[in-house]
């Protein structure tokens, strides 16, 4: 049964002769589940595009294999297509997905002019030998090699072998990237494309030669019927007059409807802006690096950043005859708004299927409250050629994605209503045990609430995150103890079978003299006068509050140079204070995601935050936070309020002195290993499938 408000994204289509049951479709980012080595299909990547096809999508676009040659084998973890040898593998993949009724295509992508980390695992190749110089990108200083007409023509063949192979081993279709500014795009764009051969800019024929003969040669060797689907920019932003015009896209829309094209996938690209050419949310961490007046007009940014696409989708939509897919920020709401529209045919989504895998399923059915949210906080984009994972969805990135069977009800305690204990409550309930939870403070979340004040609710709001765990802590019947702290008597009037202790970590504070004094706000005291105006506020109105007054003085030295000291230094630079962070270590900006610590620090040096490593800690005294530089300079950080961020110290004394009270005790999150909020909802998530 299909809810009514979502009748255009469920309804059947087709590329090709390829049938989908509905609308959705995963996008092709990467996940880097597959291993390094001779057999890359892992059981971590069958196991995430399993449960992609379980959850009810009508089409999953399955990642790049690795396309880029000469490859170095070290630490790349994208499978192989280069060989007949590697089919049988593949198809353990394609076999997984099709046991659900899914169809799966296959993103081809070469990375041409990236550098940074990927500058390790391939070398960077582009049209010509032009530079992209930017604050926010991974490219380098040093020009990309130019490839060369016998270079085309090799990599022309492995696509064109790879398609074969990729239709051998069971993918229905393909996705050819010439999207953001890989290899494909270098050749379309005249910023990019200084050749003066037959590839070069001197006529749209040129320009798309190279992947017009891919297109010909895939059609020719795979079969007409197999689907080609070209992944495309629509414009290139900030590349001068010459970067790619919306006029050029319809030109190059037609062309590759002409010789053959299925589908086209839109999107958009600001040239030196990695991320924020598809999360076009980023664009507005901290702020916006121009003033939003700036912006490209082409763009729609009245939702700062979801749907910024659309106006280009739909001026593709209405050029060509194909297939056109959408994607951007949407979810379901803004999915079915745009196909009721007419603007595009399909809803392509990544980030909303990290988060919930299931999300189709529970859409179509109407259960929205029972959708793990993506709360847009960057994590899944932490780490680049490592297994990604998700803040809220812990299966991600484990060959896990169905909670454990029960086999035997217990009755659970839980101590502590932060992320950690509420995943753990959550899990323990859905697989049948009978659970409370014990919270001493008016409300759960834990330190959550406080979080979500400090980080703010224009990009990511962790306030969704909260509402989830407390709607299914309730919808699954936890026994919740609010203002109640648990007590050893506890256990002899409750008697469980297991208790498990996430009671958060334990504040750490320098060994500093001054550290007494009264300009020192530690975080204990912070936190309970915060907790009080939460309990009567909450996060929204409190952040408003303090945009009016706050007790902290006008100059402020912050010790803690990790994702806590960061975003609180960004909290109080926005409320007017003068800001300073002093790290005792070498680098500044742990557990900050990439991009995320590249726009804050960025933001940070436009508003003159000093940003101080390696110094040693000397004193705390009438006129400030005194330091010694890495230089050996010592110096004092004027400073009417001195605040400790520091990572929480793990709280183990408690469930140590009741394991031989109760059967089995766990101690999880940040009472047992202090760690970031993704750590402790998987620690709560491992221990519920663990009872």
């Amino acid at each position: 049964m299909v809810d009514g408000r979502y009748k255009h994204l469920f309804s059947p289509f087709k590329i090709g002769k390829v049938e989908l049951k509905n609308r959705l479709a995963k996008t092709a980012a990467q996940t880097y589940f597959f291993d390094s080595g001779e057999h890359r299909i892992s059981t971590l990547a069958k196991a995430f595009y399993g449960a992609l096809a379980k959850g009810g999508l009508g089409l999953v676009i399955v990642e790049t294999p690795a396309m880029e040659w000469p490859l170095s084998q070290e630490g790349d973890r994208r499978f192989r297509i280069d060989d007949d040898k590697y089919i049988k593998d593949i198809k353990q993949l394609t076999d997984e997905i099709h046991k659900y009724d899914c169809p799966t295509f296959l993103q081809f992508y070469h990375r041409g002019p990236w550098g940074g980390v990927y500058h390790t695992i391939a070398p960077r190749v582009a049209a010509s030998a032009v530079t992209l110089k930017s604050e926010f990108d991974v490219h380098e200083a040093e020009p990309p090699h130019p490839l060369t007409i016998a270079e085309i023509e090799e990599i022309t063949e492995r696509y064109a072998s790879g398609a074969l192979r990729a239709a051998k081993a069971g993918f229905d279709g393909l996705e050819i990237n010439a999207g953001a500014d890989h290899l494909f795009h270098t050749f379309l764009s005249r910023f990019w494309n200084k050749r003066d051969d037959e590839y070069g800019p001197q006529s749209m024929e040129n320009r798309t030669r190279f992947l017009v003969n891919i297109i010909k040669e895939i059609k020719k060797r795979a079969g007409q019927d197999f689907p080609v689907q070209v992944l495309m920019n629509a414009i290139e932003i900030g590349a001068g007059e010459e970067g790619f015009t919306v006029e050029e896209a319809i030109e190059v829309a037609k062309i590759f409807e002409n010789v053959g094209v299925d589908c086209l996938h839109v999107r958009s690209h600001w040239a030196g802006m990695h991320q924020g050419s598809y999360h076009h949310d980023v664009l507005f961490y901290p702020d916006t690096h121009i003033p939003i007046a700036e912006f490209p007009k082409e763009l729609d940014w009245s939702r700062r950043g979801p749907l910024a696409n659309m106006p280009l989708t739909a001026i593709m939509k209405k050029a060509v005859n194909i297939p056109v897919m959408a994607v951007g920020g949407f979810d379901a709401d803004l999915g079915e708004m745009v196909l009721k529209e007419g603007n595009a045919d399909l809803i392509g989504m990544t980030r909303r299927l990290f988060a919930d895998p299931e999300y189709a399923n529970k859409v179509k059915e109407g259960r929205l409250d029972d959708i793990q949210p993506c709360t847009h906080c960057g994590n899944c984009n932490k780490s680049y050629g490592e297994p990604r994972h998700c803040r809220i969805n812990a299966s991600f990135g484990r060959e896990q994605y169905e909670l454990s069977p029960l086999k035997k009800k217990k009755k659970v305690v839980v101590v502590g209503g932060g992320p950690a204990g509420m995943q753990a409550a959550r899990v323990a309930a859905a697989r049948g045990h009978e659970v409370t939870l014990f919270e001493k403070g008016h409300y759960l979340g834990g330190a959550l609430p406080l979080a979500a004040m400090v980080k703010g609710f224009e990009v990511e709001d962790l306030t969704q995150f909260i509402d989830y765990f407390k709607g299914q802590i309730n919808k699954l019947g936890v026994t919740t103890k609010l203002s109640t702290e648990f007590k050893a008597t506890d256990i002899d009037r409750i008697k469980p079978d297991v208790l498990v202790m996430a009671l958060g970590g334990v504040p750490v504070y320098p060994n500093l003299p001054g550290m007494n004094l009264r300009k020192v706000l530690k975080s204990s005291d912070l936190y309970g006068t915060l907790r009080f105006y939460l309990r009567l506020f909450g996060p929204k109105m409190l952040r408003k509050l303090t945009g009016i007054w706050m007790p902290v003085g006008k100059n402020v030295a912050i010790i803690g140079g990790s994702i806590q000291g960061c975003q609180l230094g960004e909290f109080l630079t926005k409320r007017g204070r003068n800001v300073t962070i002093v790290e005792t270590g070498d680098a500044m900006g742990d557990g900050l995601a990439p991009e995320r610590q590249t726009r804050l620090f960025y933001w940070f040096r436009k508003k003159g935050v000093p940003m101080l490593t390696g110094v040693k800690l000397v004193e705390i005294n009438d006129k400030g936070l005194v330091i010694k530089t890495k230089e050996g300079e010592k110096k004092t950080i004027p400073a009417d309020n001195v605040i400790p961020a520091l990572p929480f110290a793990p709280n183990k004394d408690l469930a140590k002195n009741l394991k031989k009270k109760v059967k089995e005790v766990y101690n999880i999150g940040d009472g047992e290993l202090p760690g970031v909020i993704p750590d402790t909802t998987a620690a709560g998530w491992e221990v519920g499938n663990k009872i």
